[in-house]
């Protein structure tokens, strides 16, 4: 995939976010059916399904793309239109709605609660495990591809490379615990339905708008200083999360198909600065120093399955750098990932 130097503006940004590599097309010319995406208003799903749009029409076929949400941003729901997506205005929580949604042989779910949950443990667990139990029930026919985090995993030590698939689940604090309830019920409904499941476990997307990269450039920018306690993450390409978030869908199994998505590298939080800092011509603050451990994510099985990431962590700091100098749109929601007692 050919890359700009640099990214001008939002449209460039959704296009480039958008575009599918050849195994995504390939394995959207198997993949059978419409495909419904539950939750598809969050920072992921509006290009998650544009992607899935230009991935099927380039495999000739023509399935509806349909994505469901609160949708409090009207502009959102017209854009996601003007993309050729069919948009359904619902509450998730709400189980009457879930008799109007139209069937679906695939269902994306990309909800899911954290920010808040120290203060609102209800809802948390509301949407992070009732919400499931709906979707599952609704669509017990279909396949289900569902978005976790790799907060289930505990924090482990740097230098062994992070989380695999099959380590022991040990969450830290009541966000990741109401995480690891929602696999289970995904777990428990499809086995009770013999339901083909993936389960996506995220550490973590990026893009210029979000993302840990994009909040620790936006501090050195503000000259705020860095903490370095929790001193290493993964970072992916959101494109490239979404990529294989679809093709999940070949693999949905009973149990569980269960995929760690995360970049190759474990990159620190003092080199990513001071990259960020050079490319930003500012003087980097660094406060505290690194702790041995590290919440994580071994990404190694879906770079196998599926290809490596087409966006490395150097250019992602190069993008983001020119973004936030040149004062690119901000979500204004940073991923916490220093948090290391699970209080979010």
């Amino acid at each position: 995939m050919s890359k700009p130097e640099s990214i001008q503006n939002v449209d460039q940004l959704d296009d480039l976010l958008s575009k599918p590599p050849t195994y995504l097309i390939e394995a959207m010319s198997r993949i059978e059916g419409d495909l419904i995406i539950l939750g598809v208003g969050g920072k992921m799903g509006p290009t998650l399904a544009k992607m899935a749009r230009i991935a099927s029409e380039k495999a000739g076929d023509s399935r509806k793309i349909i994505g469901v949400s609160r949708f409090s941003n009207e502009k959102l729901q017209g854009k996601l239109n003007s993309w050729g997506i069919e948009t359904i205005a619902a509450d998730l929580l709400d189980e009457k709605v879930y008799d109007n949604l139209p069937d679906a042989p695939n269902v994306m779910v990309m909800t899911g609660v954290k920010f808040g949950t120290s203060g609102n443990q209800s809802l948390t667990w509301a949407m992070n495990t009732y919400m499931p139990a709906l979707a599952m029930k609704r669509y017990r026919s279909s396949k289900v591809a569902a978005f976790s985090t790799g907060n289930v995993y505990p924090l482990t030590p740097i230098c062994e490379g992070g989380s695999q698939e099959t380590d022991p689940l040990i969450p830290v604090g009541e966000y990741a615990t109401s995480v690891l309830g929602r696999e289970r019920m995904y777990e428990y409904f499809s086995l009770k339905y013999k339901l083909p499941t993936s389960l996506l476990r995220l550490n973590y997307a990026c893009e210029l708008r979000y993302g840990v990269l994009v909040d620790l450039a936006h501090k050195i920018w503000k000259d705020q200083p860095i903490d370095v306690s929790m001193g290493a993450f993964n970072v992916i390409w959101q494109a490239d999360a979404n990529a294989m978030a679809l093709a999940s869908f070949e693999h949905a199994d009973s149990p569980p198909y269960v995929l760690n998505i995360a970049g190759p590298e474990t990159l620190s939080v003092r080199r990513c600065c001071e990259a960020l800092a050079d490319r930003m011509g500012k003087k980097l603050q660094i406060v505290g120093e690194e702790a041995p451990t590290a919440l994580l994510n071994n990404g190694q099985k879906g770079h196998q399955q599926f290809a490596y990431p087409c966006v490395n962590a150097s250019q992602m700091i190069d993008w983001i750098a020119d973004w936030v100098k040149h004062d690119g749109e901000y979500h204004g929601k940073p991923t916490k990932f220093e948090v290391r007692d699970g209080k979010f």
